[in-house]
């Protein structure tokens, strides 16, 4: 019998895996300067090889604040991998030099929202008073499907930007007694969240996004990991976002987690390892 599980790959999108550690630097410096050396060679390998396999991307950050040190974020097909991966990450040091402090599991999804055919349509006739079956609607309508082929290939099956400052955090629609959001009808909330998307088109070339589906899957229902060159700019989407209704009424967020991606010379360097 062959011994390597089979691969547990979904029926659609990639597994997202973020990790954040803390270093132990009391128990990294009972290790001596070649068994050091070994281990930031070992873990410098997991990460090529890791960066090698097919359809599979492995940022690695040092964090901001003491929340954590040192932060990983994977996405891959297989969960198979994901969990060996994970497990070789944690130990890659030595025992016990990564704490884990937080970590959070979540699939690529398409919004369940997303503008479909009929609805563009509409909105061609009764805001640029196109009509059906011409020359210049059709145009349009190609366009558009063109437009939305990419975006949900880019939300299931995406490419992770080399943007520097990588955030990331949790969020969960509210059950509440006042604010339920699943007991709204689909098309109200399909209205908010067109709201949402607005602002967030605003911060194109700004900020990036990927927006991930965890229910079932960890404690809340959504991760966010939002990518951009400076701060600033994720201070002021987070921001702009919370006046929103779909943030103001109906939204609870996790901790917040900054990370700045470096490479692994730079980052054994900066965690002082």
């Amino acid at each position: 019998m062959d011994p390597t599980p089979a691969p547990l790959i979904p029926q659609e999108g990639w597994h997202c895996l973020h990790l954040f550690y803390q270093i132990e630097h009391g128990q990294w410096q009972l290790l001596g300067a070649d068994e050091q050396r070994a281990r930031k060679i070992a873990l410098s390998k997991l990460v090529q090889e890791t960066r090698a396999l097919e359809k599979t991307q492995l940022l690695s950050l040092s964090m901001v604040t003491p929340k954590a040190d040192l932060g990983f974020m994977l996405v891959t097909p297989d969960l198979q991998t994901a969990n060996r991966i994970e497990k070789q990450l944690t130990l890659s040091l030595g025992a016990d030099v990564l704490l884990p402090v937080y970590s959070y599991l979540s699939l690529t999804e398409e919004s369940e929202y997303t503008t479909t055919d009929e609805q563009y349509a509409a909105t061609l006739e009764t805001e640029q008073q196109l009509k059906r079956g011409t020359t210049e609607f059709d145009a349009a309508m190609q366009a558009f499907r063109e437009r939305m082929k990419h975006y949900r290939h880019d939300r299931i099956y995406p490419t992770l930007p080399e943007w520097p400052v990588v955030c990331f955090y949790n969020m969960t629609k509210r059950r509440g007694e006042q604010r339920n959001w699943y007991t709204l009808p689909y098309e109200e909330r399909r209205l908010l969240m067109g709201g949402h998307a607005r602002v967030g088109r605003q911060y194109a070339g700004k900020v990036k996004q990927l927006i991930t589906g965890s229910s079932g899957l960890d404690d809340a229902e959504w991760g966010v990991t939002l990518f951009a060159h400076d701060t600033f700019q994720i201070k002021a989407i987070v921001y702009q976002m919370r006046f929103d209704e779909v943030s103001a009424a109906y939204a609870d967020f996790g901790e917040f987690y900054l990370g700045i991606q470096l490479p692994l010379d730079e980052l054994f360097r900066r965690l002082q390892l």
